[in-house]
């Protein structure tokens, strides 16, 4: 005890470094959370409308990657976005684009590693709410001439607002700790404040100072 301070702590309040990567972690964090609710919701919106009997098969497709190890659909989409890889093949050999486009290692991929991982913990609750919604409301708004848009907003948000609230939890709170991602897709180079912890409990070995970041 008689060991005991907060220097570690200090040190992190002034040195701006921690300050910028707790920051960044939060910008990836809920920009990849938006993003995911983007795609998430006309999948959920769909799976919901489909008839009963596809709805199993729908749901078993959006759960399938978990099938797989983390790690494997990882490198899987290096494989998909390096130079030499299936998309640059692709758009090279449809004559879209001359030269391959420069994706791994880039914030870009790190968006898209975030946003595939945890789509399926937004499209669930997602879907679990717009499974019990009466689509007849949606139908009485449109038959009072509203938009699409003003049906989206005033009738379906607020009655699966608390599968958005959920979907968005479960996905910003790990999005903010994500490590692997970023270190692979990303090459290292995002600044996220797992990464750093990593640093401190590796090549740093400064536990105290791991320990504080942490």
């Amino acid at each position: 005890i008689s060991g005991l301070d907060f220097e570690n702590f200090v040190f992190l309040m002034e040195d701006d470094l921690y300050w910028k990567a707790y920051l960044s972690s939060l910008q990836i964090a809920a920009l990849s959370t938006f993003l995911t609710l983007l795609i998430g919701y006309p999948m959920a919106y769909g799976m919901a409308r489909a008839p009963e009997q596809w709805r199993p098969t729908l749901m078993m497709l959006v759960i399938l990657p978990f099938w797989t190890s983390f790690l494997i659909r990882v490198y899987a989409w290096v494989g998909i976005l390096s130079t030499e890889g299936f998309l640059n093949q692709a758009l090279i050999g449809l004559g879209i684009i001359s030269d391959p486009l420069t994706i791994l290692n880039t914030p870009v991929a790190v968006y898209i590693g975030i946003v595939y991982t945890y789509l399926p913990f937004m499209v669930l609750p997602l879907y679990a709410s717009m499974e019990r919604l009466d689509f007849s409301l949606v139908e009485a708004g449109y038959d009072l001439y509203a938009s699409r848009f003003q049906v989206l907003r005033r009738v379906i948000l607020p009655l699966v607002k608390p599968g958005v609230i959920a979907g968005s939890i479960l996905v910003f709170v790990p999005s903010l700790g994500a490590y692997v991602t970023p270190r692979v897709m990303g090459g290292g180079n995002q600044l996220m404040i797992g990464n750093l912890i990593e640093l401190q409990f590796g090549q740093g070995r400064n536990w105290p100072l791991g320990a504080a970041l942490s």
